[in-house]
């Protein structure tokens, strides 16, 4: 149900306690005393039949006697009596409840209780197991948090109640507000995604911390965090790091994706910030909610300590910023402010001895720095100066925590001598951190999320969905294997699988003795110097393991000989029914090319993962991989490669050309495809895959499939986010034209300035109900890289493949209902455009599950309402905006 119901948690006029109390020390006391001392204006309804009054406010026996309808209800009471109460609740009319109650779980039976009672009423419940609630806009603390909150431009999500009262307790002395704080939690309803969504389009959140222990519903949340994050800046901690990985027998792939692994994935690819501990949490909150994000952070480092300096850019340079380079001009004005030892660079150490005005004539010449984008300003203590009076200097400068515009960020080191200055620094509204190094992890939140926005919205040249697959044949091999009752593909078989997809592999004979091994080496050894012998086996996966591959083999006797020692090899080991015979492959040997490994397995919460990395016989070892969740393209695959170590090797060094790059990512984006496709596939390796400036070699493949998923085709609905939809594509001709209606990729944005070109501005005033004369770069990524889970966009291409029409939809979170708009090229009305493109719209939004479709249209559109109303929309008058009408129309 995600926001349905949810929007009075916000800003709710009335709260009713259940469980209230005067009780010394019982929640119920806590929550009501918090409430009422807090100020909240609104009506404010205990409820206990123990009592007559609490808190100087008339005490309510029973639900049914409040004398109105609470917008929010905190239940406090003991486990059992909660279905009862978000029973009584919703009949009374109330929609939504912070359930505080703990133990009310699986294990009791009263979790399904509750939600079956909340159910017929659409009714929201935030826990059980929870904190409570604080808005502090609204004057609220609907907690038993020990301290009032301020307000401010920051909103908490935390599964943990004692990290929201540890953050709660931390910024009361960082004079730091916030917007939101929700403690979640068991999250037996509302979760982290439906608080997401709610946050999004929140006017007083300017950012979103969140802690997590879990994430349920991962294409839920997926969907929820990348529309948020696209918005405003998104920050998580999310614990167990170091939880003992996930181990599959068959494949190197599960053995090295680990559930962090996946988990940092995840929030790369939603363009969430991850923080990688409470400190950096509390140091990530300071920072966003003081400061608005940067394109770029060029810094300018003033200390009175060099060495402080040197670590301060060591960590700017681990965590990607930017150390500013000062222009000649303002070296030229510190060098007339400062002694001649100074250092005459950037960091500027104006040494030891700096006395305030020094402080200040030194931040005054490098915030005027053009090339400077935010300030870091350091401390070491001296017997020379005061640390305190060089706070007062930093603070006399400082105008909402800026100076000249720009943000200021300082660590005054030390601590006995330090704490005066750090005082003064944070009653003036001045970020301030204790160490260098987190006083500059601190500067990079500042343009870690524009550096997540122009990541999310770089435009690949190609997607996934352009791999052409053979996939007949792949499911003809997979039938085979499901009907042998296997799940492990032989080597053969998992080749051909990959070489459907386009991955290049050698050719591999499948011999069944060794005398049909001598045959086929003959053979090969016509047009290769050496071959490979291996052992073939339904039930072995890793050959090298038993001794079941020779490389190197010059003759056929030789080729001959390797299989009897393997055979002799896997007997010794008790296997020999696990021979179902050979391979025999040439050997492949190239001086110059990288071992690399694709794979794919499965994530317990996000499902299909793609792993690439360092591949070879040590790849455990080695463990230089990364991971992405697919669908995959040639960006997200490149994103991929440079996430390891082997990918700068891959560039090109010494007497080694560069790799192919394009020829890797292809066999990413087959491998994602394959995944996409083919909901039965577990897992899979290629390892190694041979790399060099000629392309790629798939030298080793494995695959194992689930047999009872064969015959369900693909998209895979376990994928977290959801691929491009592919089949819903067709073609209609119009007028003696051919058009191709698809949906939108991002390589569309190409189509775009052609497309408003050729579109009058009259009907671009009524599509976007105001005159617009361009749009920015901005704008025009984000109409085409959709996530196809809540917005869609079809586009109709005419046969030169110029773009005739697009119609888009954006459902509401609730995804009950979607917003839809259409836009036809000016020289093609009367042609017809318009009526398909809606109808293809309405198929696909009843299909997709929506219940209905509404487009808001300016009234004198005549031409697009009579269009509407042939097509079975109703028309009313827009509730707020004059001139406007809300077309609607019901689906089945």
């Amino acid at each position: 149900m995600t926001i349905r119901n949810l929007e009075s948690s916000l800003h709710p006029k009335s709260v009713a306690v259940i469980g209230a109390s005067d009780r010394e020390g019982s929640v119920g006391r806590v929550v009501m005393s918090n409430i009422v001392s807090g100020g909240f204006e609104g009506e404010i309804w205990p409820v206990n039949p123990k009592h007559r009054e609490i808190a100087g406010r008339p005490c309510y026996a029973h639900i049914k006697d409040m004398p109105g309808v609470p917008d929010l209800a905190v239940v406090v009471t003991p486990p059992p009596t909660v279905p009862r109460i978000i029973h009584e609740l919703g009949v009374k009319g109330t929609r939504v409840a912070v359930v505080i109650t703990a133990g009310v779980n699986d294990q009791s039976g009263l979790k399904q209780a509750m939600l079956d009672a909340a159910k017929p009423f659409l009714f929201r419940i935030i826990g059980p197991n929870s904190v409570g609630l604080v808005a502090p806009w609204a004057k609220l603390n609907a907690s038993f948090a020990h301290m009032t909150v301020k307000p401010g431009g920051v909103a908490l999500l935390s599964q943990s109640g004692a990290i929201a009262t540890s953050l709660i307790d931390w910024a009361a002395d960082k004079r730091i507000g916030f917007s939101h704080i929700v403690s979640m939690g068991d999250m037996a309803d509302v979760d982290v995604a439906d608080l997401l969504d709610l946050l999004a389009g929140d006017a007083n959140t300017r950012a979103i911390v969140m802690y997590l222990e879990s994430i349920p519903r991962p294409r839920k949340f997926m969907s929820a965090a990348r529309a948020a994050a696209r918005l405003k800046p998104v920050v998580a901690i999310k614990p167990g790091r170091h939880a003992e990985a996930a181990k599959a027998a068959a494949t190197h792939t599960g053995a090295l994706s680990g559930a962090d692994r996946v988990v940092e994935a995840a929030l790369n690819r939603a363009g969430v910030l991850r923080v990688r501990g409470l400190a950096d949490l509390f140091d990530a909150t300071e920072t966003i909610a003081r400061f608005a994000p940067l394109e770029r952070a060029r810094v300018g480092i003033i200390t009175n300590g060099g060495g402080a300096g040197v670590l301060a850019v060591d960590q700017l340079m681990d965590s990607k910023a930017d150390l500013a380079e000062l222009s000649a001009e303002t070296i030229a004005r510190l060098d007339k402010v400062l002694p001649p030892t100074w250092s005459r660079a950037n960091p500027a150490d104006i040494i030891g001895d700096a006395s305030p005005e020094r402080y200040r004539a030194a931040i005054e010449a490098v915030a005027a720095d053009s090339q400077v984008d935010a300030l870091l300003v350091m401390n070491c203590p001296t017997g020379l100066a005061s640390p305190a009076e060089a706070a007062q200097a930093v603070a006399a400068l400082a105008e909402r925590g800026k100076i000249g515009g720009k943000p200021v960020l300082t660590s005054w080191l030390g601590e006995h001598t330090a704490r005066a200055g750090r005082a003064i620094l944070e009653e003036a509204g001045i970020a301030t951190y204790e160490t260098p190094s987190d006083a500059a992890t601190a500067v990079s939140y500042l343009s870690d999320w524009s550096r997540a926005q122009r990541a999310l919205m770089r435009v690949p040249s190609t997607r996934s969905e352009d791999i052409a697959g053979d996939r007949d044949k792949v499911l003809s091999i997979f039938r085979k294997v499901a009907s042998e009752g296997r799940r492990l593909l032989t080597e053969p078989e998992a080749k051909a699988v990959i070489a459907a997809y386009g991955i290049p592999v050698p050719e591999t004979v499948v011999a069944h003795s060794p005398q049909e091994v001598e045959a086929a080496a003959q053979r090969l050894l016509q047009e290769t110097p050496k071959v490979v012998v291996k052992l073939l086996s339904r039930t072995v996966t890793h050959k090298s393991d038993v001794g079941g591959v020779v490389l190197g083999i010059e003759t056929a006797e030789g080729a001959r000989k390797a299989a009897d020692t393997i055979q002799e090899r896997v007997a010794r080991r008790g296997l020999v029914d696990a021979i179902d015979g050979f391979s025999v492959q040439p050997m492949i040997e190239s001086r110059h090319a990288q071992e690399l490994i694709l794979g794919v397995s499965q994530d317990a919460i996000f499902g299909p993962v793609v792993l690439f990395g360092a591949g070879g016989t040590a790849v455990e070892v080695i463990d230089d991989t990364a991971i992405a969740l697919p669908p995959l393209d040639d960006v997200l695959a490149s994103d991929l490669i440079e996430r390891t170590r082997i990918g700068r090797l891959l560039a090109g060094y010494r007497d080694r050309k560069p790799a192919d790059r394009h020829a890797i990512s292809l066999a990413i984006n087959a491998l994602s495809q394959l995944v996409v496709d083919f909901p039965c596939i577990v897992s899979m390796d290629i390892n190694p895959l041979l790399a060099d400036d000629q392309g790629v070699l798939a030298l080793d493949a494995r695959v194992e499939i689930e047999p009872s998923q064969v015959e369900r085709l693909g998209p895979n609905p376990a994928l977290a986010i959801r691929p491009y939809p592919d089949s819903w594509q067709k073609s209609v001709s119009l007028k003696g034209i051919d058009y191709l209606i698809r949906p939108i990729k991002p390589v569309d944005i190409a189509l775009y300035q052609d497309f408003f070109a050729r579109i009058a501005p009259e009907d671009i005033r009524l599509r976007f109900l105001a005159p617009r004369k361009q749009f920015s770069d901005k704008t025009l990524l984000r109409l085409t890289q959709l996530d196809y889970d809540r917005e869609m966009a079809f586009v109709a291409l005419e046969p030169n493949g110029d773009a005739a029409g697009i119609v888009r939809i954006y459902a509401d979170p609730d995804h009950e209902t979607g917003e839809y708009a259409i836009l036809v090229r000016s020289d093609l009305h009367g042609h017809g455009v318009g009526w398909v493109l809606l109808q293809h719209l309405i198929d696909y939004a009843t299909a997709d599950g929506l219940k209905r479709i509404e487009g808001i249209i300016l009234a004198e559109n005549t031409k697009m309402l009579e269009m509407c109303r042939e097509m079975g929309f109703t028309v009313r008058l827009h509730p707020t905006e004059h001139g406007v009408v809300i077309a609607t129309r019901k689906l089945n």
